[in-house]
């Protein structure tokens, strides 16, 4: 399906995730996208980041704390560094990712933050490192 053909909650949803994720993370998805995974991308833009994530009654640091605490409560380890990586984009600070793992561990448990833990105090002391 070409851009024009998209609808505008898929165009908001684009907009919504290269602000999120940044361009250079969307373009790389989107160059990697095959026919066979085009439908879920486009469910995903238009679903997640159209019609959740673009939603006014959350700030990106709120929705980017709760999405942060269900990755890690899930164990999507890839997901959760990716959307560590997105808080430089949506003002939550290691502070509130903090929070969202003691969160985490009474509700989802320990062994689940303890994990979650270790990946975003990697991602985070891999970006101070890209900082410098």
């Amino acid at each position: 399906m070409s851009d024009k053909e998209k609808s505008e909650r898929y165009r908001q949803g684009m907009e919504t995730r290269r602000s999120v994720l940044g361009d250079a993370w969307v373009d790389g998805a989107e160059a990697r996208k095959t026919a066979f995974d085009e439908p879920f991308q486009d469910l995903i833009t238009e679903a997640a980041w159209g019609h959740v994530w673009s939603r006014s009654e959350w700030t990106g640091r709120e929705r980017s704390m709760v999405t942060i605490a269900l990755l890690a409560a899930l164990g999507q380890d890839e997901e959760l560094a990716l959307h560590v990586r997105a808080t430089a984009n949506t003002g939550a600070n290691a502070e509130d990712l903090r929070e969202a793992m003691l969160h985490v561990a009474i509700y989802a448990g320990v062994p689940a933050a303890n994990h979650a833990i270790k990946i975003v105090k990697q991602t985070l002391a891999e970006m101070e490192g890209s900082k410098a």
